[in-house]
């Protein structure tokens, strides 16, 4: 990776793992550990966010340079190939560096912070493209191994790899518009066919017993045609459907305005309207993230 970025990230608080590999500790795993609330992903599934560890194993690349994207892109060959295992041996130790200091804030849970040097769930989805890291399958093979449970993001571009892929615990496919010439105005992909390929993945959704299609709404852009969505979702038959209002946060300033940020009541709003057209219902939100959860039916929705 680049010398350079790779500064800038240490600076922004990333806690290297490997080569391209990562962890940052999450705003929700602070908070969880100050009282001060979860993620929603606790509310949705019962994942305990001071137990989650927030990583990447793909710091260096991503074929996409969506506008609403907080991380600054800075795309290079990946070289030395982290291993599965050292990434994982790494990231109890980089965890518990990371919050060492939150045990002596004021109202600090100090059971959670002792607990949380031990995180049980993995989310990589920090930064970059996931599914490029040539060792992903065996990554999650070996997190399981270790009791960890596993979610992983995709942009749906390698639907090749997609359909190999070893079962995370849940696997999340990113859908920020409802048609091609919108997904190229908001997502920039770097693939000819881009939107071809990500239609060919939400496909594939269906092999995996916990998918999630997860959108991202921003004023001004993408919140229109809810049939098309919902015509969207209806095809891919994701188990979940997470509906999330941007928030306009690090690189995405030089791109958006404060007036892109829509408010929770209208990502709920417009989650009404989709499910208007399709089968997918209300079940849960937590307006503090300013999410909503569809699903067919709320079932088995616990980990």
């Amino acid at each position: 990776m680049d010398k350079d970025y790779k500064k800038l990230l240490r600076k922004q608080s990333y806690s290297f793992l490997g080569e391209h590999s990562a962890l940052k500790v999450c705003t929700w795993t602070r908070k969880s550990i100050s009282n001060k609330g979860v993620c929603y992903k606790e509310k949705f599934y019962g994942i305990k966010s001071h137990l989650c560890a927030q990583i990447s194993t793909t710091l260096n690349f991503c074929d996409m340079d969506c506008i609403f994207c907080w991380r600054k892109r800075h795309n290079s060959e990946f070289g030395t190939i982290d291993q599965p295992k050292d990434v994982l041996d790494k990231i109890p130790e980089a965890q518990r560096k990371m919050i060492s200091g939150l045990g002596g804030l004021q109202g600090a849970n100090l059971r959670k912070w002792k607990d949380a040097s031990k995180p049980k769930h993995l989310a990589i989805s920090l930064t970059g493209e996931t599914l490029y890291y040539p060792k992903l399958s065996e990554f999650i093979k070996e997190a399981h191994k270790l009791n960890y449970t596993t979610f992983i993001v995709t942009n749906g571009q390698l639907p090749e790899v997609l359909e190999k892929l070893e079962e995370p615990t849940q696997l999340y496919i990113s859908l920020d518009a409802p048609n091609e010439e919108l997904f190229k105005i908001i997502d920039q992909p770097m693939r000819k066919n881009a939107w071809g390929r990500l239609i060919q993945s939400l496909k594939l959704l269906k092999r995996f017993k916990r998918s999630c299609i997860r959108i991202t709404l921003i004023r001004e852009y993408n919140m229109v045609q809810p049939e098309q969505w919902a015509k969207i979702l209806e095809e891919s038959s994701p188990k979940f459907v997470e509906i999330k209002g941007f928030t306009l946060i690090g690189e995405s300033r030089n791109r958006l305005r404060i007036e892109n940020m829509p408010f929770h009541k209208e990502v709920k709003e417009f989650a009404e309207e989709i499910s208007k057209h399709c089968s997918y219902k209300f079940i849960d939100e937590q307006p503090e993230s300013k999410v909503v959860l569809l699903m067919k039916e709320d079932k088995d929705r616990k980990i």
